[in-house]
């Protein structure tokens, strides 16, 4: 007799006990916000900000300035009803400036691109609309994102290397930077 049919039992054991790897989830679709994600979006905002998490009311407003014609809010939707991520940039019509309000990706889909993806959008958006200059503050110790809006091209915006003490209150320092498109 052949050890074959050992062999093929022990493969079947290890099959039976061996892990199973958790099925890939598909990327999130990368779409322009909608008025019936503003519940799911306060949710991220409050799970990643915490304390600094823009209000309720605030969030309204801004998707009612920005989600609309300019598509200038983005959300990261995983397709079963949670948002993963998002970007709001408000453009001022006269000056052609922008400013990046938030940015924000929750804390299990970090370092997979999902912020750069955002990013780059939100940009192209930006530079198809006409804006010259692009602007975001950023929590000076925040050094991985720092590190993405520096290969975007963004860079310290003058006096001080960008950095901005009190900016946002005492203590809240941030440091400022530009991109001109």
């Amino acid at each position: 007799m052949t050890a074959e049919p050992l062999e093929r039992a022990l493969d079947h054991e290890e099959r039976l006990t061996r892990p199973t790897p958790l099925p890939e989830s598909r990327p999130p679709l990368l779409r322009t916000a909608r008025e019936s994600d503003l519940p799911e979006l306060q949710r991220l905002d409050e799970e990643v900000f915490q304390e600094v998490a823009y209000p309720a009311f605030l969030l309204r407003q801004l998707y009612d300035l920005y989600a609309g014609r300019a598509g200038h809010l983005l959300v990261l939707d995983d397709g079963d009803g949670r948002l993963r991520g998002y970007v709001l940039a408000a453009t001022t019509a006269i000056s052609r400036d922008s400013w990046i309000l938030g940015l924000c990706v929750a804390e299990d889909r970090r370092r997979h691109g999902l912020g750069r993806e955002l990013m780059v959008e939100v940009l192209a958006r930006l530079r198809r609309c006409g804006t010259e200059r692009v602007r975001l503050t950023v929590e000076p110790a925040n050094d991985a994102a720092i590190l993405l809006y520096r290969s975007l091209g963004f860079r310290p915006e003058p006096p001080e290397g960008g950095l901005r003490r009190d900016y946002f209150g005492p203590g809240e320092d941030r440091e400022v930077m530009r991109l001109v498109l």
